[in-house]
């Protein structure tokens, strides 16, 4: 643990480091190919990676795509997938054995220790940001400010994708995750946080639960105001 991260942080956050940390081997492995039975998830992912390419003008036409993170990357097998769909991608985690699983696995792309809501970016740097199921542990109020801080690293026009636990017309409702403390969101209240922080809407997924999963799983597409 690196006492700086945490020091002056919200308690919930060395919580859910400590978590991960605890669980980050057997986590990864159980992670390590679950796309492959996801083709929904995919084809989300797809379009993302489609945009935030053109949102910089992309390969094809010339230019040089601008960096996309993946926010919460756990052992950093999406961000493999990012790289593969053809992003300059890097992942950022709390946890750091997470960060050591992720180097190892994949020693020729970026990771780093640190927060989704005190990025150690420039502003307007990214064209790209995937959260994938990484906000559902944050508590509901600190939401508003992590929507904030993703506004301020990426660039004007590039693009946000959020994955998370829908709540299935149900409130704002804490569950018990196997790692630590998470929580289920209603699709629209989700959306208008982002909307409040700046974000159009591209559009959203809902997919229902298969046989394994608990939980309706929520997805949003959004656009950062030009």
């Amino acid at each position: 643990m690196e006492p700086s991260l945490y020091s002056s942080s919200p308690p919930y956050l060395r919580t859910t480091a400590d978590a991960y940390d605890a669980v980050a081997v057997r986590y990864a492995e159980f992670v390590r190919d679950s796309l492959d039975a996801l083709p929904l998830d995919r084809a989300v992912l797809a379009a993302f990676a489609e945009l935030a390419l053109a949102s910089r003008g992309g390969p094809g036409a010339g230019a040089v795509a601008g960096a996309v993170a993946e926010l919460g990357c756990g052992p950093g097998h999406m961000t493999a997938h990012l790289r593969d769909l053809g992003l300059d991608a890097f992942g950022v985690d709390l946890s750091p054995v997470m960060i050591d699983l992720a180097r190892e696995a994949h020693p020729d792309l970026r990771f780093e220790v640190g927060s989704m809501d005190a990025l150690d970016l420039a502003d307007g740097e990214l064209s790209g940001i995937l959260s994938w199921y990484s906000v559902i542990h944050t508590p509901p109020r600190e939401i508003p400010s992590y929507f904030a801080e993703f506004r301020r690293v990426l660039a004007p026009g590039g693009h946000l994708l959020l994955a998370f636990f829908e709540s299935e017309g149900e409130p704002v409702t804490a569950f018990d995750h196997k790692v630590t403390t998470a929580y289920r969101w209603p699709i629209d209240d989700l959306a208008g946080l982002a909307r409040e922080a700046g974000f159009v809407e591209i559009g959203r997924m809902l997919r229902e639960p298969r046989q394994d999963e608990r939980f309706r799983r929520g997805h949003l597409l959004m656009r950062m105001h030009e």
